[in-house]
């Protein structure tokens, strides 16, 4: 069985559901699986929490999780174009990943929300993508032949699924965008499968 890590950050419940859209997609290609897992939250203190088992949920991510899947699906929302702190902080612990060529040649992809139609998306996706490429990973977007891209009035982008959740979080994820989460999903494992068949 093919793993595929769907590694996520979720302050607002927004990014955890398209995480399990995602997920959808992923399983719904035979002899692929996804693997759920969440980072922890970042203090004030920029300390990383000390708890090691979320009191509900997925549970946080180690190293070890990445090694041993087959494909990465990094999702995190909006911070000011960029990647929320608690994803920042646990990537920039991959660095021993970096040193041993651990993530090279697997596909990776990324996914993000914000409040507002511009408030960054296109920008946090690209952002999420620069360390998966230093670390050797092979980058999956979305392509236009997914019709809710080309359609979409909220969130899509072919960087990645994203949604637009309103400023007071109350958007659901529309039609289209669950419709690009799960396609982006079942392509990486599309992807995961024709890559280990060769």
């Amino acid at each position: 069985m093919q793993k595929i890590l769907v590694l996520y950050y979720s302050k607002d419940g927004s990014i955890k559901e398209m995480a399990k859209i995602l997920a959808r997609g992923i399983n719904s290609v035979d002899g692929v699986e996804a693997v759920m897992r969440t980072v922890p939250e970042v203090s004030s203190k920029t300390e990383a929490s000390e708890e090691k088992i979320p009191r509900q949920g997925d549970i946080y991510a180690k190293l070890s999780d990445l090694e041993s899947c087959d494909g990465l699906i990094v999702g995190s929302p909006t911070r000011f174009g960029n990647m929320a702190a608690a994803l920042k902080s646990f990537l920039e612990s991959t660095s021993p990943l970096w040193l041993n060529g651990s993530l090279e040649n697997k596909p990776a992809s990324v996914f993000t929300s914000s409040s507002s139609m511009h408030g960054g998306n296109e920008a946090t996706l690209l952002c999420m993508q620069l360390p998966l490429m230093h670390l050797g990973m092979l980058i999956l977007g979305v392509p236009y032949s997914v019709p809710s891209l080309a359609k979409t009035l909220s969130g899509g982008t072919p960087y990645g699924a994203s949604h637009v959740s309103g400023d007071d979080n109350q958007n659901n994820i529309t039609d289209d965008e669950k419709k690009i989460c799960f396609a982006q999903g079942e392509r990486m494992s599309l992807l995961v499968k024709k890559l280990s068949a060769t």
